[in-house]
């Protein structure tokens, strides 16, 4: 069992990937050089990071950063100790496939996606390796190939036990988060956590999309906010039936959150819905759940109605 975390290998260097991967690579840079980062990424994107180095944008720094190797093909990395998985829930199977080939018993995987039903996915096609289950907020996107720029709260990783090791030692992995300046909570049992954050992600995906508006755009109107809340109180009903145990104030506390983002913020199904994209993440946030709605007969209106409208248009 490894003690220490000696490579990463950040796969999917878009938003959420570029975001940590960036600060990963920018710490290795100030000395801790016995840590190796690689970058797995495609497109233009990839050859711009390959050339000049990734460009990360924060509110508070940018700077400039640069892996051990970045590549578009998962053969031209040595095994790493940890994965952070960043690619979209449409490019997982393929993602979990094609890194099967490049790991080992203890090789650490982290997936930093959408989604409830994660683990359970990758589960069902890779037996070895730990897999934490684990989810992310943050509001970061591609704004040019080779720049990423984040807005609002740093990014923050909520991580926990893997189902099929309990037993597994985590403190490694807590340390070397500590060590990269990531900002992240761990939880003995993540799934509230991951079910908390896929309340706030599924509303607000929905509804920005639905209304052509921003975030702060869909809090400050009535109808909107409103329809948002119905959202994730449907969201509740769905994950109690999965027997989860929320806070008693999880709505309340979403939309919290969602005020210290700023005003302009827009989430990624919303910027793929608006340029037409045929693959989206729309299927996590509508078809998930209305299919899960039918197992256990339960009513879920207003997600009903907006993706239904979404998938019409």
């Amino acid at each position: 069992m490894s003690k220490t975390i000696k490579s990463v290998c950040v796969y999917g260097i878009g938003g959420v990937g570029g975001y940590f991967g960036g600060r990963i690579a920018h710490e290795i840079s100030k000395g801790n050089r016995a840590v190796q980062v690689y970058f797995v990424g495609r497109g233009e994107h990839l050859k711009a990071v390959q050339q000049h180095g990734l460009n990360l944008i924060t509110d508070k720094e940018e700077f400039l950063c640069f892996p051990n190797i970045a590549t578009d093909n998962i053969r031209h990395i040595p095994t790493p100790d940890l994965y952070l998985l960043c690619v979209k829930g449409y490019d997982l199977d393929n993602t979990v496939a094609l890194i099967s080939k490049n790991i080992s018993a203890d090789t650490i995987i982290l997936p930093l996606l959408n989604g409830v039903d994660i683990y359970e996915s990758i589960r069902a096609t890779l037996q070895k390796a730990i897999v934490s289950p684990a989810c992310a907020y943050i509001s970061s996107s591609i704004e040019k190939p080779g720049t990423v720029r984040q807005k609002g709260p740093e990014g923050h990783i909520v991580f926990g036990k893997d189902p099929k090791h309990l037993s597994y030692n985590y403190e490694h992995l807590i340390e070397f988060f500590n060590k990269m300046g990531i900002s992240s909570t761990w939880y003995d049992n993540p799934y509230p956590a991951i079910w908390e954050k896929y309340i706030f992600i599924t509303a607000f995906s929905l509804m920005t999309a639905y209304s052509g508006k921003t975030l702060g755009g869909v809090l400050s109107d009535n109808k909107l906010k409103s329809m948002a809340e119905n959202i994730m109180k449907e969201v509740v009903l769905l994950g109690k039936a999965k027997n989860i145990d929320f806070k008693q104030d999880v709505v309340e506390k979403t939309i919290q959150k969602a005020q210290n983002f700023p005003f302009e913020t827009k989430t990624s199904f919303q910027r793929d819905f608006e340029k037409r994209k045929t693959r989206h993440e729309g299927d996590i946030f509508g078809g998930t759940l209305i299919r899960l709605a039918k197992e256990h007969n339960i009513s879920i209106p207003t997600i009903t109605e907006v993706y239904g409208e979404l998938t019409a248009r």
